[in-house]
């Protein structure tokens, strides 16, 4: 007797008449309110995003700065022309 291989896959937990993929992904998109990602998957997400966050901060403060208008004089105002 064969046992059934996990997975992690909704298509394959999901019982409809025909059990067919092509009919899974037409129910999918015909109801979005009943399909929802794991907690494990959003939780992963949310982990990567913040690591991706803390990355992006770092190589900003790291970066050399660079004055974009070095010859204008900085103590008069954008609007004003003297």
């Amino acid at each position: 007797m064969t046992r059934k291989k996990k997975t992690r896959s909704l298509a394959d937990k999901v019982t409809i008449k025909t059990g067919r993929r092509k009919d899974y992904k037409k129910w999918r998109h015909d109801n979005p309110d009943q399909v929802t990602s794991s907690r494990r998957f959003v939780a992963k997400k949310q982990q990567q995003r913040k690591l991706q966050a803390v990355r992006k901060l770092a190589r900003q403060q790291s970066g050399q700065h660079i004055a974009i208008h070095p010859d204008k004089d900085t103590d008069n105002p954008p609007g004003d022309r003297s």
